[in-house]
């Protein structure tokens, strides 16, 4: 069969038709018809072959939500016709101790969906069902495909500093990763305090179930803080004046940082020292992380907001999440 995609033939271009044959199927993969696929600045990183890991003909999309066709003669948690989604990572080794322990994403081996294959782009995608979540019903085709992206990395990054239930956690920022943090840290019992940079951000995190709200201009840095938190969730992907938002950590507090810094931190050593906080940065989620994380979206009604775009439209979609002009996630729907 030929899969019909769109793909960036070089750095930085425009998205092009592109047609291919994948390659037969092995035992545990799966053929998957593409319903939805998001669009995420990673998916822009790549095209633009910032992070010197890009390969041409590229076919973005590591969202992907679609309906099963085929399956490989090893596969049982999947069946044909079922809706399953895909997100960053295509494969691990399954072998290493990372992988033994659940952290497929941290295996030295792990691959990207488009960094070593063709992503959801296109009409078909093949992958390692193993790589394959089944989608819980309640959770619309449209909105899914960011939570297995945004999704699984606000989750996993609160998840692992911490964040359990009645706990106060700061998340630094309200857009496509921020608003999910949100909703996750306060739908499972925490008193959530929002950092932003505007009134209407403000307003609309206190809706998201914010409980407090500091408002800090662009390049400013937070007022001294009248309560201390446990965890801080930084979603933003520029360096802020670390120092005074540590100073909000209560002692063991952790902030977790999942916005990508290009900047070296700038973190002073007695900022930490006096109270044992902790400073650490989180990729997406192992394949149990996921579940999880879908199960929880499931049950409290999480979900991204979304502008939808037919598929023939992906260069203007990609165009505004370019230029910053999609609240709060962009997503390619088939018709």
């Amino acid at each position: 069969m030929q899969i019909h995609a769109l793909a960036a033939y070089q750095s930085g271009e425009d998205l092009k038709p592109y047609s291919f044959e994948p390659a037969p199927l092995e035992s545990y993969d799966c053929l998957i018809k593409v319903l939805a696929c998001g669009i995420c600045h990673s998916d822009i990183h790549m095209i633009d072959g910032d992070w010197g890991n890009s390969r041409y003909p590229l076919v973005p999309g590591h969202e992907v939500i679609g309906e099963v066709v085929e399956v490989g003669n090893q596969v049982r948690h999947i069946r044909v016709g079922d809706r399953i989604g895909v997100g960053w990572q295509m494969s691990a080794c399954l072998q290493c101790s990372d992988c033994l322990k659940g952290n497929e994403n941290l295996c030295d081996s792990n691959q990207g969906l488009i960094v070593n294959g063709y992503g959801g782009f296109a009409d078909y995608l093949t992958v390692d069902s193993r790589f394959a979540f089944p989608l819980p019903a309640g959770i619309e085709t449209a909105v899914a495909g960011p939570l297995l992206c945004g999704g699984i990395t606000v989750y996993s990054g609160l998840r692992y500093a911490g964040m359990t239930s009645g706990q106060e956690i700061g998340i630094i920022g309200i857009g496509g990763l921020g608003h999910l943090a949100v909703q996750f840290a306060s739908h499972l019992g925490n008193s959530v305090t929002v950092f932003t940079t505007s009134d209407d951000k403000a307003q609309f995190a206190t809706q998201l179930g914010a409980r407090h709200v500091v408002v800090v201009p662009p390049g400013a840095s937070p007022p001294a803080p009248k309560q201390k938190l446990n965890i801080i969730l930084s979603t933003v992907p520029i360096s802020l004046d670390w120092a005074a938002y540590l100073a909000y950590l209560d002692s063991d507090g952790t902030l977790s940082l999942v916005g990508a810094v290009s900047d070296p931190l700038n973190i002073p050593f007695f900022a930490l020292l006096g109270k044992r906080r902790r400073v650490m940065a989180s990729p997406i989620g192992g394949r149990g992380m996921m579940m999880e994380m879908l199960s929880i979206a499931d049950r409290f009604g999480i979900k991204p907001i979304v502008e939808t775009f037919p598929m023939q439209q992906a260069n203007e979609a990609m165009q505004k999440v370019r230029d910053n002009k999609v609240r709060y996630r962009a997503v390619l729907t088939v018709n």
